[in-house]
């Protein structure tokens, strides 16, 4: 009997990453899941479809966590990668505490470069593999009062385009996820509850989780899940940074959500 192929998803003990992990279930794959906070039960709504699921514990911002979790696959070839894993931070940049915004910026890029490079580097060699990363409609707007986090997402939105080019002929894909607000513990964990976009009406994390994954399978380079980001992404496009700040501004400024 042929081994079931693996899927390794990052940022999964809840919100998009957990959503991901049920349609990776569900698709048949073997699981190892992953997130910096305790997972309330692993296989609940994911083993049910008679794969293994394997949780594993670690902060992805460090070089060991990352080590950790690639350990976890034990040799295994990982047929998908889901790197999902990133923390947001709200507040003015000036009130954020150094650790703060540097744990942002090692979760959402040094930790998901560390996970792809090898990851990808085996997946070229068997000329086989598929990678979705979530990027986010963050990446295209200048974030005033959640900058150092867009910053991250514009790197991530970009990095994900250029190597998806760069290894177009390899038999592996890239696609990139962009969601907008989504229903998860972002805004709670970023410190966000008291803004405007953290009080208001938001996506269905299980509809973003299958916009991405159905891109994935079709191997699309990116999609934006929804008309409304669609179109802000298409609006960022010919408007100004400090246009796109400033519209960002009344989303996320503190207090915004009680004016």
């Amino acid at each position: 009997m042929p081994e079931r192929k693996l899927a390794l998803v990052t940022g999964a003990s809840s919100g998009i990453g957990r959503e991901i992990a049920k349609l990776a279930s569900a698709d048949g794959y073997d699981l190892i899941v992953a997130a910096d906070e305790p997972f309330v039960d692993a296989a609940i709504g994911l083993g049910e479809s008679g794969v293994e699921v394997q949780s594993v514990e670690a902060d992805l911002s460090t070089s060991a966590g990352v080590e950790e979790l690639l350990a976890a696959a034990s040799g295994r070839s990982i047929d998908v990668l889901v790197a999902n894993a990133g923390h947001g931070l709200g507040q003015g940049f000036l009130d954020q505490e150094v650790a703060a915004w540097r744990h942002v910026i090692d979760t959402n890029i040094n930790g998901t470069l560390l996970l792809l490079q090898p990851v990808l580097q085996q997946m070229v060699a068997r000329r086989e593999g598929k990678v979705l990363i979530t990027g986010s409609i963050a990446g295209h707007l200048a974030g005033s009062f959640q900058a150092v986090y867009n910053g991250t997402k514009a790197f991530i939105d970009s990095f994900a385009a250029a190597i998806g080019n760069e290894l177009k002929d390899s038999g592996v894909t890239i696609t990139c996820l962009k969601p907008g607000a989504t229903e998860t513990n972002f805004f709670a964990r970023a410190g966000m509850l008291d803004t405007k976009v953290g009080q208001a009406d938001k996506d269905d994390p299980a509809a973003v989780a299958k916009t991405g994954w159905e891109a994935m399978k079709n191997g699309e380079h990116s999609v934006v899940h929804g008309l409304k980001n669609k179109a802000q992404v298409l609006a960022s496009g010919v408007l100004s940074e400090a246009t796109t700040a400033e519209m960002h501004r009344k989303q996320a400024e503190p207090g915004s959500g009680n004016a």
